[in-house]
Order: C-alpha cells, then structure tokens, then sequence
C-alpha cells in the first residue's frame, strides 16, 4: 500500500509541478503528517524531493528530474495500452501523436511490462460504434477541439431538423457517447449539449472567455443524460414476447428500456414484460424489427398502428400488387387473428394509423 502511494506521490509531483502537503494528503486520502513521512522516505531512497513550509511553500521534485514508469504494475500496463481508442483519437487529429505517446510509453516500460501490453493489443481491440452504425461524419470536430483547447469562443450554424441557425457559445467539453460526438458549451449562461455533426459551418473568434470554475465534464454529462432520459420514458407498452425473444428486444428497440423483469404468460409460454419508450411513433418503428415474435397488448393504438402497417405490407406483397410473392408464400401476408394479434412478419413503415408524424426519434440530447 505504502509503495503505491511514494510512487503516486512522485507521479503527480512530476506531471503537477508543486503541490502542497495538503493538496497531496485530500487526493490520496492520508494524513499531511502521513506525506511529510513519505516525502522523507522518498528523499532518503534517492529521490530529489524537498518541501518548503510556510506560505508559497510546498512539495516539489529538482528542476527537470523525471522519472522511468518503472512503478507501473502489469495490470496498470494493460490499462494504459486498453485506454486509447485509435478511431476517436484520429477524428480528432491525435492519431499519429496517440501512436508516438504509445511508442515512448513501451520504450520506458521495463521489457516485462513491454511485452504485457503488447499481448494486450494483440487480443483486444475496442470499437465504440455499435452493430450496423455508420460513423456520422464531423468535419468541424477539428475546429472544435481547437477552441477548446485555446479557450475560444465558436460562431457556429447549426442545424435541428430543416432549418439551421446560428449561436455563439463558449465550448467546455468534447463526449464521445456510442461513436457519436458531442459539444457541451456555455450559451446564453447555459450549459448545453450539441451533436457535432449537426454543425454545418463554424467559425473560431479572436474572443477568449473564462471557463466556469469548477465545471465537471463527466459529472454534468451523467446528470444531463440521466435527466434527458426520464423525459423521453414518456410511454409505457405492455407486451406479449416469445422466450427466445426476450434478449434481442435489447436491440431491436433503441430507445426502449424494460421495466422490471418479464413475468411468465398464458400463451404457448410467451412471457409478459413492460417497456418504458420515449414515443409510440419510434416504438412502432422498433417493435416491427421483432416481427411475429411480440405482439403489443398495451395502448391499443400502438396496436392499430402496427395492424395498419402490416396490413399495408401484406397488400403490397400480395400476388399482383407489387413484387407479385408466389400465392402461399406467406410472404407479408399481414395475418390478424381472432383476438386482434399481429402475426404478419417483417418491417415498414406505410400505412401507420392513430400515431401521426413521421415517427423520426428524438435521439439526440442536442438543444
């Protein structure tokens, strides 16, 4: 525990410059009394670490000594080699930097530790995409992340559905959620979230602003996610699953989440489960993925809707209209039952009734 924490304390003594014992003591979680005996054990072993007492005074390392990563653990190897995403880091222009920082990262590592990470890059790879996704393009990631660094304010176009505008903000913060980028920037006094490929021009500004002081990139985005996901659980659906269904209503459902587990049904052993939605419109959408394998039992104008599309399907696939399916093929044929069940398979988008709009979903958190 104790050689962890010397090598803690002289890991942010050389990336942070001076620090005094109490800035050291709050982000390791010791006692001041606690560094002052390490800062002595680190000196007595080498180590050209002093600390001055008194006002301006702190703990700090001689003038340009640096340390070999020589503290770092095996599985601290691994984690460093895992942390870096190659496909973001080249959106943003740091691809090649990303390959140079990892080159001299191994150099330094000691031959054991060089050949872990090495392993590790050989059998992992992550992707942050998922099935199916096209990466969006964002040809204005670049000017962004420019700003950001400098601290300069954006003259920005951007756009919501058809028409575009344009807004002036201070940006605080690139996101990356599910390969897909967001600016989180000040605006009018209010922090807001932008997806970036909905900036159709940009514009960096000679002004400089004043970050807010202390503004938390992670603790916002996890609360302003978590508040934009309970207004879009607007709708709950009650559904009728095949078993073997169950998973993949994960996936076909985008937007969706389950409430609760799935309760055992009545019929042929389906199960019974609850789905929160953020509207009837992209759930119509999603639930058709699944086909004959679900049946909505709850609202029932979710369940007009999908009879309506389906019915809609089974007329355009019918023998003459259409591609002209072979007679039996029961292709589409958008079967009802007595009880009103859908049992049609397959997916479109015609012939919706009771949902109005075009059922585009309300994906992004962008203001």
């Amino acid at each position: 525990m104790r050689a962890s924490r010397l090598v803690a304390i002289l890991l942010l003594l050389q990336t942070r410059g001076r620090m005094t014992a109490e800035a050291l003591a709050g982000e390791l979680e010791v006692s001041v009394r606690t560094i002052y005996r390490d800062v002595e054990a680190l000196s007595l072993g080498g180590v050209p670490v002093y600390a001055e007492r008194g006002p301006g005074g702190g703990v700090q390392l001689v003038d340009g000594y640096r340390t070999r990563l020589t503290g770092l653990s095996g599985d601290e190897a691994e984690a460093l080699f895992l942390s870096g995403l190659e496909g973001p880091a080249a959106q943003l222009g740091l691809g090649s930097v990303l390959a140079a920082a990892q080159i001299k990262v191994a150099a330094a590592l000691p031959p054991e530790l060089r050949a872990r990470s090495s392993r590790l890059r050989e059998r992992f790879h992550l992707e942050a995409p998922g099935w199916f996704r096209q990466i969006e393009a964002v040809p204005f990631l670049g000017p962004v992340s420019e700003a950001l660094w400098s601290d300069r304010r954006l003259r920005m176009s951007y756009r919501r559905g058809e028409r575009a505008t344009e807004r002036t903000v201070d940006p605080l913060g690139l996101v990356l959620k599910a390969g897909t980028w967001y600016l989180v920037a000040r605006r009018e006094g209010a922090v807001r979230t932008y997806r970036v490929s909905r900036i159709t021009a940009i514009r960096l500004l000679d002004e400089r602003f004043e970050r807010p002081e202390p503004f938390d990139l992670a603790r916002y985005w996890s609360e302003s996610t978590a508040a934009f996901e309970r207004e879009l659980d607007r709708v709950i659906i009650r559904l009728r699953v095949e078993p073997e269904a169950v998973d993949d209503l994960a996936y076909a459902v985008g937007n969706g989440r389950r409430v609760g587990e799935p309760r055992d049904g009545e019929v042929d052993g389906w199960v019974d489960l609850d789905l929160r939605h953020e509207s009837l419109e992209s759930a119509h959408d999603d639930l058709l993925r699944l086909g004959a394998r679900v049946e909505v039992i709850e609202p029932p104008e979710l369940r007009d809707a999908l009879r309506a599309t389906i019915e809609a399907m089974g007329r355009r696939y019918a023998v003459g209209g259409g591609s002209g399916a072979p007679e039996g093929s029961g292709v589409g044929d958008g079967s009802v039952v007595g009880d009103g069940s859908v049992v049609g398979d397959g997916a479109g988008s015609g012939g919706r009734s009771g949902l109005g709009g075009s059922g585009a979903r309300a994906r992004s958190i962008a203001s």
